[in-house]
């Protein structure tokens, strides 16, 4: 409705600014027809001037007062309006204003296309309706003329005044006609301006809404791409994990099934050594009781003679007696000696391991070999590049280890007291074997010794603990007297558990260590340092952490293993001929195609090993390599045990959580 009274507005504006030509239609004489020709502001014309047909029509009535009056006098001349209330045209603008906004507001509305066209037929029609008006005006002024020139004729003398009265009525006509065309043609050209530009805004939003469908079919065409494509990646990504998890299964089961295999041809062999095994001896039986049945019978034969005999039979019974009495007498008195020789001059029975031999006169024999061995070890130094043997550690731990050896052989020829030391780290790290090399590093004898042995000596274990340390001051390079597992009797002494016994001990080890020693090096290694007492702790001089190896060092163990367990497996170690010619000889293991790049995998592999775990390990490849029927190392068979052995651990680190978090 909004709309229809907007388009009725805008024809009605228009027909208003043209509403002029309908007074077109005046006069030419005094009289009746005394209309404006220029009142189109007037929407009600007088009643004079309301049509052209009204004025003709009363023309006969008005006709014999003209004559009269043209017979006496002329007519006075009807007042002309020259000052017209619009423009000099006579054009109102305010209805074309009006018909600019209701443009406007057209154009706005989506259905301006057909509004323009039902404006151009309605403004098509009052063209040719003002045309038909025209044309009929045209024809009433042609008669008015007719008849103002019978009627007024006779009047001679106001001929010449009419016909300028008509002819400046002509020419205002013609000028009014030819501004009102004008007019005309600007407003169409202003319609038509207007019409374009309504178009192209129209147009310019289309455009504009075209774009921005365009736009957002384009992004939602991106979004379903994209989510197509992370749907892809997701499948693709669970295929993999699928993959790589049947992988896994195929290895497990591949190798539980030669694990299964292997142990059954072990379990088949074995069964078949064990008959042959039981075969010889029932065959060394049978020869054995054959000898003995023999032997019997001479015995028996013997004891015949001997018994029949009475001086014999004293005879030998004299001489049993003796013997037994002279062999039982000589044991327990070399018991007896041996005893005390053994506690003068014997090694302690707490020493597990020791580079000083038992005895006195042994030193020589053990210091020679231990000259050997340490050349070889030399040996196998300068080719792995190692300045520990078969001790990888870190860099920067080593390079401490290698400056406490030469510190040590420094205070030892100056004659300076020791340091003492505490090693700590998880098992398996090399605490032991540092402790061997360092004290060989720095020229010491040394001796092994574990806390557990402490616990079941008893009350005996103050007096192992001073015999111990009598023994250790006898050495005259000085000796380096390492305690494994120290918190197994070095513990707080305010334990509950803890003894009677190994308080004792604990306090006799405290009264040994009291002043700082130059004889003696104690070194001190635990899983647990934070069990020691204190007062342990504060005899300590230097504290020394060994980690677990990281991938450089667990590669280097990785090579060291695999020459030591693999390469030199088949060797003939010395010994002497009749062992190596009786000795089954063992099989040489061949390696193939493990190279560097496999033990570096390997490496990354087994984060968190310690190096005993990694010497477990290639035992276990050994193991394996023996159990194949080729005796050939590959790099599947290898990886397949390095899986397995990894599985292993991280299955006992499982547990071993679990079985913390349950003693928490």
């Amino acid at each position: 409705m909004g709309k229809t009274s907007e388009i009725g507005g805008l024809i009605s504006a228009i027909a208003t600014s043209f509403s002029f030509s309908q007074s077109n239609f005046v006069s030419f004489a005094d009289g009746p027809f005394s209309f404006s020709p220029f009142s189109s502001s007037n929407p009600s014309p007088s009643p004079q001037s309301s049509s052209p047909s009204s004025s003709v029509q009363s023309q006969p009535s008005t006709l014999p007062q003209s004559t009269a009056a043209d017979n006496s006098e002329p007519a006075p001349r009807a007042p002309r309006n020259d000052h017209p209330r619009t423009t000099s045209a006579g054009f109102d603008p305010v209805a074309l204003e009006r018909g600019a906004k209701a443009l406007r507001e057209i154009t706005s509305s989506s259905h301006a296309k057909k509004l323009f066209e039902t404006i151009k037929t309605q403004e098509a029609t009052r063209q040719a309706e003002l045309a038909e008006k025209a044309a009929e005006f045209k024809a009433l002024q042609a008669q008015a003329e007719i008849v103002i020139t019978d009627v007024n004729w006779s009047s001679v003398g106001g001929i010449a005044e009419r016909q300028r009265v008509v002819y400046d009525e002509q020419r205002k006509l013609a000028q009014h006609q030819a501004q009102t065309k004008s007019q005309m043609a600007r407003y169409e050209d202003e319609l038509a301006r207007k019409r374009m530009q309504a178009e192209n805004e129209y147009q310019r939003a289309r455009n504009q809404e075209l774009v921005k469908l365009q736009e957002e079919s384009s992004i939602r065409q991106e979004q379903a791409r994209r989510a197509t494509e992370e749907q892809i990646q997701a499948q693709q990504r669970q295929t993999e994990r699928e993959k790589a998890e049947i992988e896994r299964e195929t290895i497990r089961v591949r190798a539980i099934a030669e694990a299964e295999g292997r142990a059954h041809e072990a379990k088949l062999a074995e069964d078949v050594n064990r008959r042959i095994l039981k075969d010889r001896a029932n065959a060394e039986m049978e020869k054995w009781v054959a000898a003995i049945n023999t032997t019997f019978e001479h015995i028996g034969g013997g004891l015949r003679a001997v018994l029949t005999d009475q001086n014999k039979l004293v005879v030998v019974v004299g001489g049993v007696t003796a013997l037994a009495a002279g062999i039982y007498t000589t044991r327990e008195g070399a018991r007896v000696i041996w005893s005390y020789v053994d506690r003068l001059l014997g090694q302690p029975s707490l020493i597990r391991e020791s580079s000083r031999g038992k005895y006195p006169w042994s030193g020589v024999f053990t210091r020679s070999l231990s000259t050997l061995s340490s050349g070889a070890n030399k040996g196998s130094t300068s080719k792995n590049g190692n300045g520990f043997g078969d001790v990888i550690l870190h860099p920067s731990l080593q390079k401490r280890i290698e400056q406490l050896a030469n510190a040590t052989a420094n205070t030892k020829s100056h004659q300076a007291p020791f340091r003492n030391m505490l090693f700590y780290g998880p098992p398996g790290t090399g605490k032991t074997m540092a402790a061997r090399e360092l004290a060989k590093k720095s020229g010491l004898d040394y001796a092994l010794m574990t806390g557990g042995d402490v616990a079941p000596l008893g009350s005996q274990a103050v007096t192992k603990i001073h015999q111990l340390f009598d023994w250790s001051k006898k050495s005259r390079r000085g000796l380096l007297l390492f305690i494994d597992e120290a918190d197994a009797f070095l513990c707080e002494r305010n334990k509950t558990y803890m003894s009677e016994a190994q308080r004792s001990a604990l306090n006799a080890l405290l009264f040994r260590t009291g002043d700082q020693s130059k004889d003696i090096v104690l070194a001190l290694a635990t899983n647990r340092p934070g069990d020691l007492d204190s007062a342990v702790s504060d005899r300590i001089d230097e504290v020394l952490e060994f980690p677990l190896p990281q991938t450089g060092e667990r590669f280097k163990l990785l090579k060291l293993y695999l020459d030591k367990y693999i390469a030199q497996a088949g060797s003939r170690k010395s010994g002497g001929w009749l062992q190596n010619l009786f000795k089954r000889q063992p099989r040489k293991i061949e390696i193939k195609g493990l190279t560097d790049d496999i033990l570096k995998e390997a490496a990354e592999k087994t984060e968190g090993f310690s190096g005993r775990e990694i010497a477990k390990l290639m035992a276990g490849v050994q193991a394996a390599v023996y159990g194949s029927p080729n005796c050939v190392l590959d790099s599947t068979l290898f990886r397949e045990v390095v899986d397995y052995k990894v599985a292993e651990h991280q299955q006992r680190s499982k547990l071993a959580s679990k079985s913390e978090e349950k003693s928490h």
